[in-house]
């Protein structure tokens, strides 16, 4: 009868039976004629055990030479234990080296967070970081479930754009054919533009800010979601968001009890994340904030400090709306006053601060051309996207969020550096 070759994640089915499995050697320890190995294949891990005497004298040795990251294919039978690590272990037969990992730089030690992004090619096959990974896959998987539920049509807006879209001075200018181009800050004017076809719309990919800053919640690269509605005010909007962060929250726990395990995340803040939010408006933020000791004064924006403060005081997520719409960008749509934005920021609790921005989008042409020009941007680049208020506008609003800052939070992560494979921050470019 042939051997199945089976990944690990199926290993409950295979309960006293003979299989095959390919992995690399995540830990060894020995107790003279007895052996450990746990293995991983990238869907999950199971210990190994390995007796002198009941393999043959080839695989024994083989399993001596096993060092760390060695990769292996071992043939045994599955086990229920619950002494187990996994829960489930293999009484290896038979075990052969595939490819040996002489002196393998990550070991069991402390190491810098210098070191370990210079190798984080390497680093990415720990533990942490494949849990880490695997809750950020199940948020992007989260997201598009939720929006193919709520009746969104995906929109792949360019990398490649003209002009800026949340500012000037944090673009990356690229050379086309001469011309100097920008990479994408945000993909929303597109989608404003798609609105008019699908209604309700959603895209998803990476973005880029020349952001000369060292915190802990910055990439220069990172991962945006972007939607659009037409039809919705800024409290509709607010009301969506409220809806997803609710459903990812609780998807993470229920498929992600494992991983979340692994990193030690309490979950207990976690599982408080229900609606309805905090909502509150910035004037009343900026009073809670100066009493919670911060500095921060009326027309200024939020610093990371002031997010950290303010959601540290509060184990719901808080919308704050009605910033000044002198901070804002030039589509956001004002209140009757004029004073304040239709808008709203989404923070997260346990000081994690922004997740989400987002408002209800400027529909008058004039206003809109006037907005434009105070921020000294060049209309003539602008002209398709104020063709959309030509030719049918409605009220619409949208929002973004960043998929590394809501992987931080929900993973519990001091630094959104291990919330992607492979970070790019200032300075930091490799591998």
């Amino acid at each position: 009868m042939d051997i199945p070759d089976i990944s690990l994640s199926e290993i409950s089915k295979y309960v006293s039976q003979n299989v095959r499995v390919k992995g690399w050697v995540a830990n060894t320890r020995s107790s003279g004629k007895l052996y450990f190995l746990s293995i991983r294949d990238g869907s999950g891990y199971i210990q190994a055990v390995i007796v002198k005497g009941e393999v043959s004298d080839e695989s024994f040795t083989a399993v001596e030479q096993a060092t760390l990251e060695s990769s292996v294919e071992i043939e045994g039978i599955v086990r229920e234990d619950k002494r187990a690590p996994e829960g489930y272990e293999i009484t290896v037969s038979s075990c052969r080296i595939i490819g040996f990992s002489p002196d393998y730089p990550i070991s069991k030690k402390e190491h810098g967070p210098d070191f370990l992004l210079s190798n984080r090619h390497l680093w990415l096959r720990s533990k942490r970081q494949w849990a880490i990974q695997r809750v950020r896959n199940e948020l992007i998987l989260g997201i598009y479930d939720f929006f193919h539920d709520q009746g969104f049509i995906k929109i792949d807006s360019p990398i490649f754009t003209p002009s800026a879209c949340e500012g000037t001075t944090t673009l990356f200018g690229v050379d086309y054919f001469g011309d100097t181009v920008y990479l994408s800050q945000s993909g929303q004017l597109y989608l404003e533009a798609a609105i008019f076809s699908f209604g309700k719309v959603f895209d998803f990919g990476p973005v880029f800010r020349a952001e000369k800053s060292k915190t802990r919640r910055h990439l220069t690269e990172f991962w945006m979601m972007d939607a659009e509605m037409a039809f919705y005010d800024y409290l509709k909007n607010m009301d969506l968001q409220e809806k997803m962060i609710e459903y990812l929250v609780a998807r993470i726990l229920e498929r992600c009890a494992n991983e979340l395990q692994i990193m030690e995340r309490n979950i207990e803040p976690l599982m408080k994340i229900k609606a309805p939010f905090i909502r509150m408006r910035y004037e009343d933020a900026v009073a809670e904030l100066q009493k919670l000791g911060s500095d921060i004064k009326l027309g200024e924006d939020f610093g990371n400090d002031d997010e950290t403060l303010l959601t540290g005081a509060h184990e719901k997520p808080i919308f704050v709306s009605h910033f000044p719409i002198e901070i804002k960008a030039f589509y956001m749509k004002a209140d009757n006053t004029k004073k304040w934005a239709l808008g709203n920021d989404l923070l997260a609790p346990e000081g994690y601060g922004e997740i989400i921005g987002g408002g209800e989008r400027e529909t008058d042409l004039d206003h809109l051309l006037s907005m434009i020009k105070k921020h000294k941007l060049p209309q003539d680049q602008f002209d398709w996207y104020l063709d959309l208020r030509r030719y049918g506008s409605v009220p619409h609003s949208g929002f973004g969020l960043g998929l590394e800052r809501i992987v931080a939070w929900v993973c519990g992560l001091p630094h959104v550096r291990e919330t992607i494979p492979f970070p790019r921050m200032l300075g930091r470019i490799t591998p």
